[in-house]
């Protein structure tokens, strides 16, 4: 699903370092770690009435990401709270915003991949967009199996969320050929991993299932989608996923910050009949109750829309 422009992000201030800067004027050094080598970590969040969902749980996932990768002087979680309000406050946004935080291993003094060579810390970017969910959470979308896979920690740990995202972008290259909306990847052992975005979860007879995460990250979205299968009664599980069970699920639904939850309509060239499932929209409908929890999300910004704080 190719995303369209939205003239609402034309102008957007963004965060380098703790400098606001328009975003057509910002710039990232040459030497700075995720140019030259990728070496850099991210989080998706969503902006909800002033609040960014789950931003505890993210925070958590970026700071672990960066020190399975020995990073040095990363900045606090309080820092980049700060900041993360000020670039929202910068925009004036309230709602319906996604925002990309990410942490790089920083400024080399030279070119080269040894981290000895970074030596004045980290560096942190802060894109904030006007961004409703990427996919068509009510008619669903259309995926393809790849021929990529993903590696166990052997090779790779899918647990750092890296933006070194080479083989996603692979698979959505053979999305984009099959005019398909996201691509299924599998692991090494042919179970299911995750799509090039997103988490995976099948519903068969009442049952939810998805994936361990051998060779995936842990979703922030996907535990939220377990704890509420929980809540309503739900039967759910994590488990390798062979991928001909795929093919005999009742309901495929994906799951992720920038898409929500998302009914699938078609694998390949099997389809699901009409979504969202009942499951699936039960799920969907907790979901979008959950975001508006003010419990669940923490406060950021004050409703510009309103002058309300």
């Amino acid at each position: 699903m190719l995303q369209r422009r939205n003239t609402a992000n034309d102008n957007l201030i963004v965060n380098i370092n703790g400098k606001l800067l328009p975003r057509d004027v910002a710039g990232v050094s040459p030497f700075d770690s995720s140019v030259q080598n990728g070496d850099a970590v991210w989080e998706g969040l969503r902006l909800y009435a002033g609040r960014i969902f789950r931003l505890d749980a993210h925070l958590a996932r970026l700071r672990n990401s960066a020190a399975m990768l020995a990073y040095e002087g990363y900045p606090s979680d309080e820092t980049l709270m700060t900041e993360l309000a000020r670039t929202l406050t910068a925009n004036q946004m309230h709602d319906g915003v996604h925002v990309r935080l990410t942490v790089s291993r920083g400024l080399k003094y030279t070119s080269g991949l040894d981290p000895r060579i970074n030596q004045a810390g980290c560096s942190f970017f802060i894109l904030a967009e006007h961004k409703p969910p990427v996919f068509d959470n009510t008619h669903g979308i259309r995926l393809i199996t790849a021929r990529q896979r993903r590696p166990f920690a052997n090779v790779l740990d899918q647990h750092i969320h890296s933006c070194n995202q080479l083989t996603s972008i692979l698979a959505k290259l053979e999305a984009n050929a099959a005019n398909a909306d996201d691509a299924v990847l599998l692991d090494t052992a042919g179970m299911l991993a995750e799509t090039s975005s997103t988490h995976l979860f099948i519903v068969r007879d009442g049952r939810v299932v998805t994936s361990t995460t051998r060779a995936c990250p842990e979703g922030i979205t996907r535990s939220v989608v377990l704890e509420l299968c929980g809540h309503l009664g739900i039967p759910a599980e994590e488990r390798d996923v062979p991928a001909a069970e795929l093919r005999l699920a009742d309901e495929i639904f994906v799951t992720g910050t920038m898409g929500e939850i998302t009914p699938v309509i078609a694998l390949d060239t099997h389809g699901y009949g009409s979504v969202p499932g009942p499951v699936t929209a039960r799920i969907a409908e907790r979901f979008r109750a959950f975001t508006t929890d003010p419990a669940q999300g923490t406060p950021v910004v004050p409703d510009f829309t309103t002058g309300n704080s």
